[in-house]
């Protein structure tokens, strides 16, 4: 018979040290990361659904107060809205520079008064009107509001120029001062 001492016996586990093992320091460490990775996601939903009051262009526009439009056939261009102010028997229009053919900026030509396309030839009297050219309509326009006398132009709400044939404004030519 062996001897029974001399059989081999388990070894106690080590009593664990004190702090944090790997594994949990790994798990707890994962679980840090992806409430950080929830709490990005919703911050960033939230700044999507949520946006800031439009400045400029796609919002209203201040263009200055209702005596800067008192001359007749003034063209103002307004940069951070994108458009143009005219005065035409007593009334404003808000022009969005942007030609309706194929989207090139429509600068006011004083030499001819009348805002002239550079890149297809279009021609639009002074109050955007149609005259000449491969356009499909006159320049599109933004509504215009009067508070406390100042001109407001809603940049987010374009409306469609006329057809051609239209013609209420003043000939290809006619009168027109740039402000």
């Amino acid at each position: 018979m062996a001897d029974e001492t001399s059989k081999v016996q388990p070894e106690e586990p080590a009593e664990k040290e004190s702090g944090v093992d790997r594994r949990r320091f790994l798990n707890t460490s994962w679980k840090v990361l992806g409430v950080a990775l929830v709490a990005e996601a919703a911050w960033t939903s939230y700044d999507l659904l949520k946006p800031g009051v439009a400045e400029g262009f796609g919002g209203i526009v201040d263009a200055g107060a209702v005596t800067d439009f008192t001359d007749e056939g003034t063209v103002t261009y307004f940069l951070n809205g994108r458009f143009y102010v005219t005065s035409y028997q007593g009334g404003l229009r808000a022009l969005y520079q942007k030609c309706p053919h194929l989207g090139c900026k429509v600068p006011w030509d004083q030499g001819s008064n009348e805002f002239r396309c550079p890149c297809h030839g279009s021609i639009y009297n002074l109050i955007g009107e149609y005259q000449s050219g491969p356009a499909p309509r006159g320049m599109d326009r933004f509504p215009i509001t009067i508070e406390n006398g100042h001109v407001m132009v809603d940049t987010g709400a374009a409306v469609e120029g006329p057809p051609p044939g239209t013609h209420e404004g003043p000939p290809v030519g006619g009168g027109g001062t740039t402000a």
